[in-house]
């Protein structure tokens, strides 16, 4: 299982450098996005610094959708997604490849993120323990509904559009405990942030093992 998790996010992780799709179009997407919430709320900047992390959140919600869906297109062309049924690679296995491809990608836009935080809104970084945690947790859960979402959608004509409909209501819980573990950090609340960072936690753990044992059927059904 090990093997086909590393070859299967090998993989990924291989055609998205040599596409750069994550460089050239999900990052300015992602840093767009920051510069409008920028302009929206300038004039007040103490209201821009206290919605930080809620709008560092947002937009990489709003980038996971993107880099799912680019994720299951390219299994979509030259009869690809056929060819991982039939390649006798271990589903679970599969599914935790991609997932992870999918957080090394998250992880390192959180990082750029997190320096348009800083330059854009003028928020000072803080509890770098608890921030680092919430990153990790927040991305695993967010990819991990993300690729069981995605796998559910690929299937459909309209992916597009369905995949949203369907990821986004589920991962608002995630995105809320994200959103306070990281404003409390930044406030220097660690007592106010760790229980929220334990729900992460729970989430991420959830959503790797109901993917890990849904996906299969997930892939053999779309």
């Amino acid at each position: 299982m090990w093997r086909d998790l590393l070859l299967v996010a090998s993989k990924d992780l291989r055609i998205e450098w040599r596409s750069k799709v994550g460089t050239g179009q999900i990052a300015p997407f992602a840093l767009t996005v920051l510069l409008l919430f920028a302009f929206a709320l300038d004039p007040d900047r103490g209201v821009l610094v206290r919605a930080a992390s809620g709008l560092f959140w947002v937009t990489v919600l709003l980038s996971t959708v993107l880099a799912v869906q680019r994720s299951f297109a390219i299994e979509s062309t030259d009869g690809a997604r056929d060819g991982l049924r039939l390649s006798g690679l271990d589903p679970g296995a599969i599914f935790l490849g991609k997932a992870i491809a999918i957080v090394i990608q998250l992880l390192v836009l959180e990082v750029v993120l997190a320096i348009g935080v800083v330059v854009l809104y003028d928020a000072a970084l803080g509890g770098a323990l608890m921030l680092l945690l919430t990153c990790a947790f927040a991305t695993i859960g967010i990819a991990a509904c993300g690729t069981l979402y995605g796998v559910l959608a690929a299937g459909v004509r309209a992916r597009e559009t369905l995949l949203p409909l369907l990821f986004l209501p589920v991962v608002a819980p995630v995105m809320l405990a994200a959103a306070r573990a990281s404003e409390a950090a930044l406030a220097g609340s660690a007592a106010d942030g760790w229980p929220w960072v334990r729900l992460l936690a729970v989430f991420a753990t959830i959503y790797a093992a109901v993917g890990t044992v849904a996906f299969g059927p997930l892939l053999e059904d779309g």
